[in-house]
């Protein structure tokens, strides 16, 4: 249906504006007509035409400029002039307003049926358009809220790479390389920290999750997971690392109206805890400090830079640059480490470097920690007496040189160890297979037989086994069988049922098969040579 406006003070112009589009497009249009330009603008305001045929002479308000106020009423609406008058003024000053065509009076019929039908099909088109927008917007309503969850259960579990981090960012549009976590705990009734009936509260509000979230992005411009327990947790983008003291305030306000407004509409109450600003793969952290800040406080908002606890550094301390040295080790990352460990090392030299002992006590804080991370992580066993030559190596140290190769060589083997424990123990883990296969290969072998001997789940053996190797188990265990036939074929007289028995095969006709596909000929025909 086309809703189409006729302008013009000509009654009989009108009529016959009417009769043609009655008779053309029948029931497909619905028609309404004025006379001055007024009566044009207020018409618009209820009609809401979606085309406008428009003389440009008409009483009082001309039709260029009612045209210009349609525009603003109903911007939509497709205009096309008709005019006894074929002034290029009016024609120019009709283009400048996106008129469809200029039609000089006396107009053929079959023109202005033409013109209608190519309005109708622009029409067309743009709701079609707006259809599928309305459709993106419905799949992205039901889309948007799972993968918001999948970057707050990435952050809270740890479960992340940075590709899918920049993956989440990308998805979500998110530019921000910062943020901060607010953590919702909701209960019906709270007493001191402690919420009651949490079970009960936490049925409801995910009941009402959809009002829940609503409230919540009304407030802050957040990233929102699930109800978890009775815990909502989400992840607020930033600009920049840290938050000066009215963005703190502004943010409680604003987390105290926010507790009020989700009482009120969906009748559970939630204690809100802030945390710090925080790297985006950091912010795990954050949420700690949002949950610890509500452990720490009986009032209804609590943020954590508000309460007494935390760590705080001496100004212009390298704190990124430790973090990222630990992040390097722990990754294995041998090059990042040492970059980073020379980066820490020039910083202590240029701020403190008349204070060699103090020097020297941080090198042996840091060697020890990243020896922990790699302990944590790498698969290393602890051995008590394994850094008796610390100290006396550090004593003995005499400048500064000597102390950054000491320091950096030790968090580098650190960082080393991360990478070889790891290969050490898939070798090993791999080696223990291949020979628990070369001794059963016999039999009817599977790989979960093979995985339960080597103490892992199936699909990590798996996954193991084919980046070790190059070839997935089956093949594997294949090709043994493959080369074993090959020397029975070749170096001794049995019968081929028995040589199946031999490698591991109850069926000949299916041995005959997987030898022909791998090898290329049958065994009959290896044996005779032929494949030799």
């Amino acid at each position: 249906m086309y809703r189409i406006m006729l302008a013009d003070d000509e009654g009989i112009v009108i009529d016959s504006l009417k009769f043609i589009i009655e008779k053309h497009f029948d029931t497909d249009c619905i028609v309404d007509f004025a006379k001055t330009g007024r009566s044009v603008i207020e018409l618009t305001e209820h009609f809401r035409p979606d085309i406008a045929i428009m003389d440009i002479q008409m009483p009082g308000i001309n039709g260029i400029d009612a045209m210009r106020e349609i525009s603003k009423i109903n911007p939509s609406t497709i205009f096309i002039v008709m005019s006894a008058y074929d002034k290029f003024d009016y024609a120019k000053e009709a283009i400048n307003l996106g008129v469809l065509d200029y039609l000089n009076k006396p107009v053929d019929q079959f023109k202005i049926v033409e013109v209608l039908k190519k309005a109708m099909t622009i029409i067309d088109a743009e709701r079609e358009r707006r259809s599928e927008d309305l459709l993106i917007r419905e799949k992205m309503e039901t889309v948007v809220p799972i993968i918001e969850n999948g970057l707050i259960y990435s952050i809270l579990f740890q479960e992340h790479f940075d590709k899918d981090i920049e993956n989440f960012k990308h998805l979500l549009g998110i530019e921000e390389d910062y943020g901060y976590m607010l953590v919702m705990i909701c209960g019906e009734t709270q007493e001191g920290n402690y919420m009651t009936n949490a079970v009960g509260a936490s049925i409801r509000a995910q009941s009402e999750y959809q009002e829940l979230r609503e409230i919540v992005k009304e407030f802050f411009p957040c990233i929102m997971g699930s109800v978890m327990a009775n815990k909502v947790a989400a992840f607020i983008p930033c600009k920049e690392l840290g938050m000066d003291y009215n963005t703190r305030i502004t943010i409680i306000e604003k987390a105290r109206e926010m507790a009020r407004k989700m009482k009120k509409r969906i009748d559970v109450q939630f204690r809100i805890g802030i945390g710090s600003v925080k790297k985006l793969n950091e912010s795990m952290a954050s949420y700690q400090e949002a949950l610890t800040s509500l452990i720490n406080t009986t009032g209804s908002v609590a943020h954590v830079e508000d309460l007494p606890f935390g760590l705080d550094y001496e100004v212009d301390y390298p704190i990124e640059t430790e973090k990222s040295l630990f992040e390097k080790t722990e990754r294995g990352d041998v090059s990042g480490t040492q970059s980073y460990a020379n980066q820490f090392f020039d910083w202590m030299i240029d701020t403190y470097g008349e204070y060699m002992t103090d020097i020297k006590l941080k090198c042996l804080e840091f060697v020890l920690w990243a020896e922990h991370v790699v302990y944590e992580t790498g698969g290393m066993t602890y051995h008590f007496r394994s850094r008796q030559d610390y100290l006396p190596s550090l004593m003995s140290i005499q400048n500064y040189d000597e102390l950054r190769n000491w320091f950096v060589l030790k968090v580098t083997e650190a960082s080393r160890n991360v990478t070889s424990k790891k290969e050490e123990q898939s070798s090993g883990i791999i080696a223990k297979a291949k020979t628990y296969i070369d001794s059963h290969y016999r039999r009817d072998i599977s790989l979960d037989d093979v995985s339960r001997e080597v103490e892992i789940s199936p699909y990590y053996f798996s996954k193991l086994f084919k980046e070790e190797t190059g070839e997935n188990f089956i093949e594997y265990v294949t090709n043994i069988r493959m080369e074993q036939a090959k020397k029975l074929l070749t170096n001794s007289e049995l019968s081929m049922k028995e040589i199946c028995g031999e490698i591991g095969y109850a069926d000949p006709n299916y041995f005959s098969r997987i030898f022909k596909k791998n090898i290329g000929v049958t065994p009959t025909e290896y044996k005779e040579g032929k494949g030799i």
